[in-house]
C-alpha cells in the first residue's frame, strides 16, 4: 500500500486563495447592495422581505469569514501531491478526501498557468492531461511548478519509450 503523497504546495497559496475569494465575494457583497437598495427605494414590493435580505446579509458574513480566513489554511494543508517515474499522486479536499493516481503513460501534455493573482505571488498551477482528463496542481512556486511540469514531462517521454 502506497504512503500519502508528500510535497506540499507554496504557504503563498493561502495568500492567493484569500483575494481570489475576496474578489468573488466582492462581486456578492454589490449584489447585496443592490438588493438592500432596491428593497429601501420601493419598500411596498413583495419582491424580498426586510427579514430574508437580512438572514442573506448574515449568511454572506458567515461565508466571508470562513471562505476568506479558515478555509483557504485548511485547504493548504490537506493538499499534497508526488511525482514519481510511474504516476503523478494528488491528494486534496476539506470534508472529502479525494485522492487521484494519474499514470505518467497516459499523460498527453502538461502545462503551467499563471493568472494575475497567481503572477503577483511568483505562483503557477501545473496542469496535467490527459485523454480523459485535465487534473491540476495548484500554487506551486514558479520554479517549483516549472521543475514539476519538465520532471513530468521527462517521465512521460520515458513511458512512451518504453511502451
Amino acid at each position: 500500500m502506497r504512503s500519502s503523497p508528500k510535497s506540499k504546495l507554496s504557504h503563498d497559496a493561502i495568500k492567493a486563495w484569500r483575494v481570489s475569494l475576496s474578489i468573488f465575494i466582492l462581486f456578492l457583497v454589490f449584489g447585496l447592495f443592490f438588493l438592500w437598495g432596491y428593497k429601501l427605494l420601493s419598500p411596498e414590493s413583495d419582491f424580498l422581505s426586510t427579514w430574508t435580505l437580512i438572514a442573506i446579509t448574515a449568511i454572506l458574513v458567515v461565508i466571508t469569514g470562513f471562505g476568506i480566513f479558515f478555509i483557504p489554511e485548511v485547504r493548504w494543508r490537506r493538499w499534497f501531491y508526488e511525482v514519481d517515474k510511474h504516476e503523478v499522486d494528488l491528494q486534496s479536499g476539506i470534508f472529502i478526501i479525494t485522492r487521484t493516481l494519474v499514470p505518467i503513460k497516459r499523460v498527453q501534455h502538461v502545462d503551467t498557468r499563471q493568472g494575475p493573482i497567481l503572477r503577483s505571488y511568483n505562483l503557477a498551477d501545473v496542469t496535467i492531461s490527459t485523454a480523459a482528463t485535465t487534473h491540476r496542481i495548484p500554487a506551486l512556486n514558479e520554479e517549483v511548478a516549472d521543475q514539476v511540469r519538465d520532471q513530468i514531462s521527462k517521465f512521460a517521454r520515458l513511458a512512451e519509450e518504453d511502451v
